[in-house]
């Protein structure tokens, strides 16, 4: 058996804007794995793969699937970059413990340790651009018009400064940053967020690509804090970003209610992550004072409630 992993991932600042090819960062979040297990099957189909996933309840043979059935997808790209079975028969089965429809990039980390894992039982690992590469191509059937963040950050298990259509430069952080991860418990879609900014732009460019470049501008800043290892600073820019996000309509009244008891509590900074309109907010915390501002946001009715850490 081969057995490849990948991590769920936040949006730090950034989200909707990067789509109009503005900067965003995003960490990977390694509490969180979506794990995908290959392994050759004695009794299958010649070429063929039988896939499972326990999350979503699927079952079935490669060549019976739709090709716009995701898991189907990035088993299909990867055999197809690697030039097939050769004969063989396998079995593909997928657990993720990242939850679905949340920001937490659950479907690109699905399709991430799917090619890993496929690659690695050939015998031929795929590197992390090329993980990248066909993750994204799945993200299409996800997401609609996806920046590319998600498969880009969990691929290469690092914190990257993204720009649309530019290669990626993965950041060194320069103290450790803490953060919270809240669920809402508002399932949310990045396409339907996604669209619907689309919807306003398309009403008012001229205003949205303003809102676009001041989002832009606080990235920039924040990589600078970032690398520099300013903690606290990095609070007001996610503060100012999610005002952003606010005029743009893709928070909820849950997400607000979590992001203000969070900041209450202590938190240096909070806001959305993801797509929005439901999903996940995050808050900058000070290290090693997290658990006044998880208690805060229990009582203010998150569903679940997580901490991770990003490091030099």
């Amino acid at each position: 058996m081969t057995r490849a992993a990948a991590p769920g991932k936040i949006i730090l600042l950034g989200e909707h804007a990067v789509v109009y090819g503005r900067p965003a960062i995003a960490v990977p979040v390694r509490q969180l794995q979506a794990v995908a297990h290959v392994e050759h099957l004695r009794d299958g189909r010649p070429n063929d793969v039988l896939i499972e996933s326990r999350a979503t309840g699927l079952g079935g043979w490669l060549s019976e699937m739709s090709a716009d059935e995701p898991l189907a997808r990035i088993t299909g790209l990867a055999l197809d970059r690697l030039g097939g079975l050769n004969g063989r028969s396998i079995t593909v089965r997928v657990e993720s413990e990242i939850p679905i429809a949340s920001g937490l990039g659950s479907s690109a980390a699905v399709s991430v340790a799917v090619a890993r894992a496929v690659s690695s039982y050939i015998g031929r690992p795929f590197d992390p651009a090329v993980v990248s590469e066909l993750a994204f191509e799945v993200e299409k059937l996800h997401h609609g018009t996806p920046s590319g963040i998600d498969n880009t950050v969990i691929a290469f298990d690092r914190p990257v400064y993204f720009v649309k259509g530019s290669a990626p430069e993965t950041l060194t952080v320069g103290a450790t940053f803490d953060f919270l991860i809240a669920d809402s418990g508002q399932a949310s879609s990045t396409a339907v967020a996604v669209a619907h900014v689309r919807h306003r732009w398309e009403a008012d460019r001229a205003a949205l690509e303003r809102v676009f470049d001041a989002i832009g501008g606080l990235v920039d800043r924040a990589r600078t804090v970032f690398q520099g290892g300013r903690t606290k600073e990095l609070g007001p820019l996610m503060d100012e970003n999610q005002a952003h996000l606010e005029w743009l309509g893709v928070s909820s009244p849950d997400l607000d209610r979590l992001i203000r008891a969070a900041r209450a509590a202590g938190a240096y900074g909070a806001k959305l992550s993801g797509g929005g309109m439901g999903g996940h907010m995050i808050a900058a915390v000070p290290e090693g004072g997290a658990t006044p501002i998880v208690e805060a946001v229990q009582a203010a009715g998150a569903a679940h409630v997580l901490t991770t850490r990003v490091e030099p």
